[in-house]
């Protein structure tokens, strides 16, 4: 495989004020990254393998989200989709439609392993999967890229880190695809260079209502023991009569899949351990309850959840809320919010909008006035004045025109990581990080507890 170089950063953001005065009086918010020219976009966009020098990679579980990072995948120079893995054999099918007849299909993830084709997996199946397949496909040589949340159970991550760190020579993503996205890099530059000053508050929001989007995923009509791998997908769990809702519906289930925190929550830490550097909260809280979609899910639609953050030596105390919410009937909303002693910035994928504090001392208010006469006459002085809050600066950081995304550039960074033998924002340990919060806001919802957990040494500390 060839080496490319990813030198300079590509132009994050065409920046413009909307609407403020004084926005120019803050030019220690643009980064040196934003003034260079947009030479790793165009480098991107001119690179050229040849066959023998592609990257190859291989579908395991080719459901919608497999689907979706595949097909992203393959839009990166180089890179080529040779086979795909699933237990529903109309997925096969669709596969070989999707990206040729010569591609090899299997209901054996195992065969996939086995071909010495292959140089990388994408891991697309549901959660209760993700570590056996993470680790046996590490172990066989293959880089991974594996869906989020990591693993379905916190005690499983210590196994996939292990196996990242014994296998020095693969690549290890977890595909939380923000954690490339041009907003979090800059609300990362941001924040380092104390666009809000000193953080205190963060709370993230995702909501959703569509059936699709509610995980009502459609039952294919042929849809039967004979066409779907039904012992083999239960092999790692409780065994049951075929039921198609547990297998194309799976997220609605607890054996299989991981909530609303481990669909989405997740996403959220991801984005704001990457912009402050954080190892993850040190106490964890959530509630919530099933109030719409009572089509006998045994996970809530709506989970709110609350985290304590310690300070260490790169980030201050904190503290973060999370809210999901699948009966919105506004329609689908997401953000990631952080509030500082200076201002608050709003995080999105392509965007950051930063919105900083202007305050003017009024010298002829009354309370000013007293402080200052009680000073000169030997009284009690008070540090406090009344100060007049204007509206705040806003300032927009957009990314510029033709950006793929960050779904593009996630994986991007991963084939870049395999040539260059380098390294990724997402390994296995920042994704147990960032997964294990999201799987104990579970175990917090449905045992009606506070949790303690030590993002450091990565356990659950027993009260």
């Amino acid at each position: 495989m060839k080496n490319t170089n990813d030198e300079p950063r590509r132009k994050f953001i065409t920046r413009f004020a909307a609407g403020v005065v004084g926005a120019s009086l803050f030019p220690n918010i643009i980064t040196a990254a934003d003034r260079k020219k947009n030479y790793t976009a165009m480098l991107r966009e001119k690179e050229r393998y040849a066959a023998n020098d592609q990257i190859q990679i291989a579908l395991i579980g080719a459901g919608g989200m497999g689907t979706a990072d595949a097909s992203t995948a393959v839009t990166v120079p180089g890179v080529k989709l040779v086979a795909a893995c699933d237990l529903y054999d109309g997925r096969l099918r669709s596969a070989k439609r999707h990206w040729g007849n010569d591609i090899f299909t299997t209901r054996d993830y195992r065969e996939i392993l086995e071909r010495s084709d292959i140089d990388a997996v994408i891991i697309g199946t549901p959660d209760f999967w993700h570590k056996q397949i993470s680790v046996e496909a590490m172990n066989k040589g293959k880089s991974v890229y594996c869906e989020k949340p990591m693993v379905h159970d916190i005690a499983e991550g210590p196994a996939v880190v292990e196996a990242q760190r014994k296998n020095r020579k693969t690549v290890y993503q977890v595909g939380s695809q923000g954690v490339s996205s041009l907003g979090n890099e800059k609300a990362k530059a941001l924040l380092k260079d104390g666009a809000i000053g000193k953080l205190n508050y963060a709370e993230g929001f995702w909501a959703r209502m569509s059936p699709t989007g509610a995980w009502q995923y459609p039952i294919p009509a042929d849809a039967s023991p004979e066409t779907v791998g039904w012992d083999t997908y239960l092999q790692n769990t409780t065994k049951r009569k075929f039921d198609p809702l547990r297998f194309f519906r799976w997220r609605n289930y607890r054996d299989y899949g991981t909530g609303v925190s481990g669909d989405l929550f997740v996403h959220l830490f991801s984005s704001l351990h990457f912009i402050t550097n954080s190892m993850g909260p040190e106490q964890i809280q959530a509630t919530g309850g099933l109030r719409y979609w009572k089509d006998g899910r045994e996970v809530p639609d709506i989970m709110l959840g609350m985290f304590d953050y310690p300070e260490n030596d790169l980030h201050p105390a904190f503290n973060l809320s999370l809210r999901v919410n699948f009966v919105d009937g506004t329609g689908g909303t997401n953000y990631l919010r952080m509030v500082g002693s200076e201002g608050s910035m709003t995080v999105e994928w392509d965007k950051v909008t930063l919105y900083r504090n202007r305050n003017i001392v009024d010298e002829n208010d009354p309370l000013a006035a007293a402080n200052k006469q009680a000073s000169n006459s030997g009284g009690s002085t008070y540090t406090y004045s009344r100060k007049q809050m204007l509206a705040p600066d806003q300032t927009v950081y957009k990314a510029e025109e033709g950006y793929k995304g960050a779904h593009f550039d996630h994986f991007y960074n991963l084939f870049n990581a395999m040539r260059t033998g380098g390294k990724v924002a997402e390994d296995a340990l920042f994704g147990y990080r960032a997964a294990a919060p999201a799987l104990l806001c579970n175990d917090s919802y449905f045992n009606k507890k506070v949790i303690k957990w030590n993002p450091k040494d990565l356990k659950v500390v027993k009260s």
